[in-house]
């Protein structure tokens, strides 16, 4: 693994775009004045470019003055290079690049995905997801399909990337907060919003074919993520301040105590980062020991960070 030369962390609640040391974890620069509220996180280092979305000054379902930007930043300079106008696609959200090239974001009350060309930094398609609650996605590895987890709806929305259609939905039996996908494609992560439950999708069948209930975990989780090499799944519980490290087939899981709130997660080597929102902490977890190694401060209460 190539030696990191920084962090971007989004602290969404003191709304500033954080960079910190990679060794020392110190603030460096703090960059201001964003409107409400900067919110999750993609980082290409092929270009040295991180993107973050201005969803608006509520939370998801309730969000009275979306917003309607994409920043773009300069990971070299450390500054923001320009932003992008998504209009008339508004509250921005998740985002991830496909094999395409191109970054696809869900913008929530909109009930779209834009399409977006980092080449030239503008909206060149939108796709529809048939909900104005699609608040993450996720892209399956070859590229051929995304799909949106529609929070109270309960269903995930499944769009072909090649016709940029929505291909129809696949229920789930309760509200969703978060995705993820399995390295070969076969198995959709859809994070239980009202109990500590995972619930597996056949991506083939289009349905959910299991739940895996949380061990020590006694509410509802937040965010799945898996790791860069597929090894593991992180899935944080921002109700019990719980990061839970489970093995790729879910026979094995560790449930670790961390800060408030914690959010999304970034794995670097053999750590987890994860940021906790409620308490401005960011915790060091050892994965190969599966146990708390550390923590820091960082800003007011970062969501999301990464490595460059």
């Amino acid at each position: 693994m190539a030696e990191a030369r920084g962090i971007i962390a989004v602290d969404k609640m003191g709304t500033k775009v954080l960079f910190l040391n990679p060794v020392s974890y110190a603030t460096e620069v703090v960059l201001d004045g964003f409107e409400k509220t900067v919110h999750e996180l993609l980082v290409i280092p092929e270009t040295s470019r991180a993107y973050v979305p201005i969803f608006g000054d509520g939370i998801h379902g309730r969000n009275p003055n979306p917003q309607h930007w994409l920043c773009v930043f300069d990971l070299e300079r450390r500054a923001l290079l320009t932003s992008i106008d998504l209009r008339p696609c508004i509250a921005p959200h998740t985002l991830k690049i496909g094999p395409d090239g191109l970054i696809y974001i869900t913008c929530e009350i909109s009930a779209k995905v834009a399409v977006i060309d980092p080449k030239i930094n503008k909206v060149v398609e939108t796709i529809d997801t048939g909900s104005t609650n699609s608040h993450r996605l996720i892209i399956s590895p070859d590229g051929t399909r995304l799909y949106t987890e529609n929070e109270e709806d309960a269903t995930i929305s499944v769009i072909d990337l090649r016709t940029r259609k929505l291909l129809g939905k696949i229920e789930t039996p309760r509200p969703l907060a978060g995705i993820a996908i399995s390295a070969d494609g076969q198995t959709v992560v859809a994070v239980d919003d009202a109990e500590p439950t995972l619930f597996l999708i056949d991506t083939k069948a289009g349905r959910v074919r299991g739940e895996v209930r949380l061990k020590d975990v006694p509410k509802a989780a937040q965010i799945a993520r898996y790791a860069p090499d597929n090894s593991m799944i992180g899935v944080t519980s921002l109700n019990s301040d719980t990061v839970s490290l489970i093995d790729p087939s879910f026979g094995e899981q560790t449930a670790i105590k961390v800060g408030r709130q914690p959010m999304d997660m970034a794995f670097h080597g053999d750590e987890l980062f994860v940021p906790c929102q409620g308490d401005g902490s960011v915790h060091v977890i050892d994965i190969p020991n599966r146990r708390h190694k550390t923590s820091f401060a960082a800003g007011t209460g970062c969501e999301s960070l990464a490595f460059f």
